[in-house]
């Protein structure tokens, strides 16, 4: 079924492993679940006081950027931010504004970080949702915790993963393309490079010289020049918003852009996809809309 809904369904409460599987996963449709994490003590405690508290002075990674787009194109490249290390207290002041910085910080990390960077905070939520794990018969690969400035900006692109995306405090703002909208979504190639800061503190983008060139769609679905890019008109997308006690399912291999509100946390649960016929068929997708383009 290529026919999606016009908006992003919601459930009142979570699903059986059954009913998840078969009415979500496996026709690889979005929803929004309520009333899924309302038992996690994080939804109460997670106050910045909280957080300073239990964290602290812990160092952990944070990515800095000049304009609030990490992983995102910029001056034809493919720029990924300075990842500082910094006590986790001195991020909160630039957060709260306590300190004034010319520079965006989000704690983005993506490998896990809520379990190798924030284990101190694993017992506020879970490892993993129970009923998810068992509806596709695995473990979480990676349990990610987010917290940054409203000026932090996700650009659209698309993961190899099943994700659960859980709002504890704030809001995210989603804007969603289905993988069937793929021929009319651009990727080119661009050479990877990293932000630096010089001594004087301006940023510079230093090329990844040994780096093979990386695929990332250059367009902001925002603002979208279509001019240069004629095709994304064609395609449909769907907005939504998480609100605090919210769960997102966003089914692998969807297109999203993320936005946020100022301070937002949210933890989410990457379980990997199975590499299906849905898989295949976006990969016939992919190769189609490649080729049409060379000719």
């Amino acid at each position: 079924e290529l026919g999606w809904p016009e908006s992003v369904p919601y459930l009142d409460r979570p699903p059986s492993p059954l009913e998840f599987y078969r009415e979500w996963v496996s026709p690889n449709k979005p929803c929004i679940i309520r009333n899924a994490i309302s038992h996690w003590p994080a939804l109460k405690k997670w106050s910045s006081a909280y957080l300073r508290e239990v964290v602290g002075p812990k160092m952990v990674s944070v990515a800095v950027t000049p304009n609030g787009y990490a992983d995102a194109v910029f001056q034809n490249r493919f720029v990924m931010p300075e990842e500082r290390q910094m006590p986790f207290m001195d991020f909160l002041d630039i957060v709260e504004k306590k300190v004034a910085s010319p520079n965006v910080f989000y704690v983005q990390k993506q490998c896990s970080n809520l379990t190798e960077e924030f284990p101190e905070l694993v017992c506020d939520v879970q490892p993993d949702i129970p009923w998810m794990s068992e509806a596709l018969g695995k473990k979480p690969d990676a349990v990610n915790f987010w917290l940054g400035e409203s000026a932090a900006v996700t650009s659209l692109h698309k993961d190899h993963y099943e994700n659960l995306y859980c709002v504890i405090s704030g809001e995210k703002y989603f804007l969603l393309h289905p993988p069937s909208d793929r021929p009319f979504i651009p990727y080119e190639l661009y050479q990877p490079a990293t932000y630096h800061i010089s001594e004087d503190g301006s940023f510079e983008i230093v090329d990844e010289k040994t780096a093979e060139k990386v695929p990332w769609i250059p367009l902001d679905p925002l603002n979208p020049d279509l001019e240069l890019y004629p095709e994304y008109a064609q395609a449909k997308s769907l907005q939504c918003t998480v609100k605090a006690g919210e769960m997102l399912y966003l089914p692998s291999l969807w297109f999203h852009h993320v936005q946020q509100s100022h301070g937002c946390v949210a933890v989410n649960y990457w379980y990997d996809m199975e590499y299906d016929i849905k898989y295949s068929y976006y990969q016939l997708l992919d190769c189609l809309t490649k080729t049409v383009k060379m000719l």
